[in-house]
């Protein structure tokens, strides 16, 4: 079974540009809502999050724990009902309980303490961004060339939280991590709203026509079963 919701089991294939090849028509039009919708969520709590100054950092995490939660609930009914086949079904397992497990803390931390929150966001932002960049790193061409771009930001990026930290306090510098995150969240927003644009226009096209169940197409050849009936 394909899936087609907002992260794929096996890697997310339905962001690139060739979505037409990974998606029939009847895919497109169930996902294609689900891509936008997520795509303009996140959006929306980027800048909500960045404006929000009392609860910024609570929003984004709170909001990267609820989705990573939902995200493991959904890998691990996949995982328990075959529908990842037997292949991927350890590893969904796996994913699913990490997913749940995080995104449950993320969730616990984001209701607690805004500060605590912050401090966290501190951490986690270096430690993902490095996390992507090398994941980037292992696949070839185009993703490779990002991720070596992606590492020299996260180097960047965490020499500018520790500077922040070390002139102008932690307080400081979580802030800064928490405009990052939402910045990052931001830009993983994009590909996502133009998935949805692409799925959209698959789910335009019309359906293939339907062949008799006794047809065998054998004479087509001769001019279609008109020709065979005159005969």
């Amino acid at each position: 079974m394909r899936d087609t919701g907002p992260v794929a089991y096996g890697g997310t294939p339905i962001l690139t540009a060739g979505t037409q090849g990974v998606a029939t028509p009847e895919e497109a039009r169930r996902a294609w809502p689900q891509w936008l919708a997520l795509g303009i969520a996140m959006i929306a709590v980027a800048i909500t999050s960045v404006v929000w100054d009392a609860a910024g950092a609570r929003l984004l995490l709170g909001a990267l724990g609820a989705f990573l939660v939902v995200r493991g609930a959904v890998l691990l009914r996949g995982a328990r009902s075959g529908a990842v086949g037997p292949a991927l079904a350890a590893r969904a397992r796996r994913l699913g309980s990490g997913a749940l497990g995080v995104g449950a803390a993320g969730l616990v931390v984001a209701f607690s303490s805004g500060a605590l929150a912050a401090r966290v966001l501190l951490v986690v932002v270096p430690v993902l961004l490095l996390a992507a960049a090398a994941a980037l790193l292992s696949r070839e061409g185009a993703a490779r060339r990002g991720g070596q771009a992606l590492l020299v930001w996260t180097v960047l990026v965490t020499g500018l939280l520790v500077a922040t930290g070390v002139a102008q306090g932690w307080a400081r510098a979580s802030d800064v991590a928490t405009v990052v995150a939402a910045l990052a969240v931001a830009v993983l927003a994009v590909p996502l709203v133009v998935a949805a644009t692409g799925l959209r226009r698959v789910a335009a096209e019309p359906a293939p026509a339907a062949v008799p169940s006794a047809c065998a197409g054998c004479a087509c050849g001769a001019g279609g079963c008109g020709a065979l009936t005159r005969e």
